[in-house]
């Protein structure tokens, strides 16, 4: 999290379901975007993106989302 910090991110896009309860999202200037994925295979990720499009205008910072497909 330090690192997309320092790195100047505005989104951490991940499959870790966990990571949102894991981290202190208030402690982050960034937005955690997780996609409900089964499995991290390319096939599968690229379907979540027309959702996670929809929706990229709205995510705030210190906050983290679920996307679904």
């Amino acid at each position: 999290m330090a690192l997309c910090v320092e790195h100047a991110f505005d989104i951490l896009l991940t499959i870790d379901k966990n990571m949102a309860h894991q981290q202190n999202l208030e402690k982050y200037p960034l937005t955690i975007v997780v996609l409900n994925s089964f499995t991290s295979r390319v096939e599968e990720l690229v379907s979540f993106i027309p959702a996670f499009m929809k929706q990229v205008s709205g995510f705030k910072k210190h906050k983290a989302y679920i996307i679904e497909k």
